[in-house]
């Protein structure tokens, strides 16, 4: 399995994305609502390396247990609810599962985010959002003139 490793410019803007999952779509979605066209890694495909997923998680100031995702993945079968797990036994099995790294994961020239909710995309992305969106479900997140619109519904 090939192994991601680029490493952005200050003009970049990377998602790393799931195609089945509403809620990368949705970030995905909001990016190119902003007028940019991001570098997709679709990372069931084409992980982050070990190197490059410790890089994200420091910069987004997040733990490797924080990027954990539960549901639909072998978590529970590979034990790693345990507390005394050390962060290089839970990169080794991201590393063996990808599908254990939780996302949608955007990286920008303002910061790297685990994009849950969605909308956590738009404190990350340079350029404001060129109009209305609705994520896949309905919820409004942004009116006609590119303004986050506040106390929506905003689902993990």
């Amino acid at each position: 399995m090939a192994r991601s490793c680029h490493v952005p410019d200050s003009v970049d803007v990377i998602i790393y994305h799931n195609p089945d999952c509403g809620t990368s779509r949705n970030t995905l979605a909001m990016i190119r609502n902003a007028g940019i066209e991001p570098h997709i890694i679709e990372y069931l495909k084409t992980p982050p390396s070990r190197g490059m997923l410790v890089q994200l998680l420091a910069r987004a100031g997040m733990s490797v247990r924080e990027v954990l995702r539960e549901k639909g993945t072998p978590y529970a079968e590979l034990g790693l609810s345990d507390t005394s797990l050390t962060d290089a036994q839970l990169l080794d099995a991201i590393e063996a599962h990808p599908v254990l790294m939780n996302r949608p994961i955007v990286v920008s020239a303002l910061g790297v985010r685990l994009c849950r909710p969605s909308e956590a995309v738009l404190d990350i992305i340079p350029t404001p959002q060129l109009g209305a969106f609705s994520k896949e479900d309905g919820d409004r997140v942004v009116d006609a003139s590119g303004q986050r619109i506040a106390g929506q519904r905003h689902d993990q």
